[in-house]
């Protein structure tokens, strides 16, 4: 067993100095708040517990949940996408050594025989514990709305084609984008909530009303919102509108500064709330990594002073964003020191509202007695101290 004390505790959206946490087998056993005694009586932090404890000062630094990365393409280099479990194991360390102890990988448009190259490697290390499971982004996405996604690759989301990519996922797929105003896109909704998916939506040109009638259908996240949608106008309110009304929606963030304005991301808080935002990265390859050219799917991006562009089209327009180069952490910490989250919120749209999102909820995102202990070390300047996973420690970068 093993006890971290002198800690502040960041939980339940606030924070707990002086807090204290056992763990145990892999999972938290005890948590203690100062004012409050431990979550259960059988340990206390006076008490000697016994040759088996191994006692750890955490001198006042804050203990967090693991966070949740629901959202993601790659890193240090290496791309999910890249049908190599060697690039798949490198790009998940990155992220846990930034304190990411959950992720999905997240696919980019790519022709369809592509995807089922992929989707099997990503499954089997979801069946490994490396990662929590698989998000499709693309090929159902709209033309009009296509990002860093090639246009020529995108289709509608016809049932019998997304039930073939899925059962090439062999049950490892947990979410799937897609774009809410194509042909078929409710039936694909409807068959993901049979199938125990979760139907996002994202890349979309969708109208206000089609974004309601996909909720009513069933879907339950808005991917990196208010990138590759249709804006807000005064007469035609658009997906963010419909999404932010809908208190069953988790509205996905890129927090890095460049993809929203912190004043959006702070509107977008005070609007909805921690519990509906998650903070993603949308990280590509080359997060932790220089800048340079690198692949995402099957289009080459340009990486310069951490931001990844799509190449300048013939007649000299620049390219759009594709992806990030930030990780979760980065995410939380712009959160606190940029747009004024206090901590203790901002840890719950790192964790637990994208553990509710995908379902994991149970068993991550929270300091709570019987869950995974998951868990990041953080200063008093946020920077990653220590990382735990399932009980074991782990590098932070």
């Amino acid at each position: 067993m093993i006890l971290l004390h002198n800690a502040r505790l960041v939980r339940r959206g606030q924070v707990v100095e002086g807090g204290w946490l056992t763990v145990a087998d892999g999972l938290i056993a005890e948590v203690g708040d100062p004012h409050q005694g431990p979550a259960s009586p059988s340990l206390s932090p006076s008490q000697d517990g016994g040759p088996g404890l191994e006692r750890i000062d955490l001198a006042g630094h804050y203990l967090l949940p693991g966070f949740v990365d629901m959202h993601t393409h790659g890193g240090a280099g290496a791309s999910f996408g890249a049908a190599d479990a060697d690039q798949v194991q490198i790009a998940a360390d990155y992220h846990l050594s930034h304190g990411t102890t959950t992720l999905l990988a997240s696919t980019v448009t790519s022709p369809l025989e592509d995807l089922e190259r992929q989707l099997p490697v990503l499954a089997d290390l979801t069946t490994e514990g490396v990662l929590a499971g698989i998000h499709l982004e693309g090929p159902y996405l709209s033309a009009a709305r296509c990002g860093a996604h090639d246009p020529a690759l995108l289709r509608s989301p016809e049932p019998g084609e997304l039930a073939r990519l899925l059962k090439a996922g062999r049950g490892a797929v947990r979410m799937v984008t897609l774009a809410p105003e194509l042909d078929h896109a409710l039936a694909a909704i409807r068959l993901l909530v049979e199938r125990g998916v979760v139907p996002a939506l994202g890349h979309t040109d969708a109208t206000y009303t089609q974004t309601r009638d996909a909720i009513d259908a069933g879907a339950r996240v808005a991917t990196h919102s208010f990138n590759g949608m249709r804006p807000i106008d005064h007469r035609e309110p658009g997906p963010m509108i419909a999404v932010m009304e809908r208190d069953e929606v988790v509205l996905e963030v890129i927090n890095d500064g460049v993809h929203v304005h912190p004043a959006v991301v702070r509107h977008l808080f005070s609007s909805v709330g921690t519990r509906r935002v998650a903070l993603i990265s949308d990280a590509m390859s080359a997060a932790g990594a220089p800048d340079g050219d690198y692949q995402l799917g099957p289009m080459t991006v340009t990486v310069t002073d951490g931001v990844a562009r799509t190449p300048t089209s013939a007649d000299g327009t620049p390219g759009g964003i594709a992806g990030s180069t930030i990780t979760v952490w980065q995410a939380l910490r712009n959160a606190v020191l940029e747009v004024g989250i206090p901590i203790g919120q901002a840890a719950v749209s790192a964790s637990l509202t994208p553990a509710r999102a995908l379902g994991l909820a149970d068993r991550i995102g929270s300091l709570k007695p019987g869950k995974d202990a998951d868990l990041v070390v953080l200063d008093q300047a946020l920077a990653v101290v220590a990382v735990v996973r399932k009980g074991r420690f782990f590098s932070a970068e």
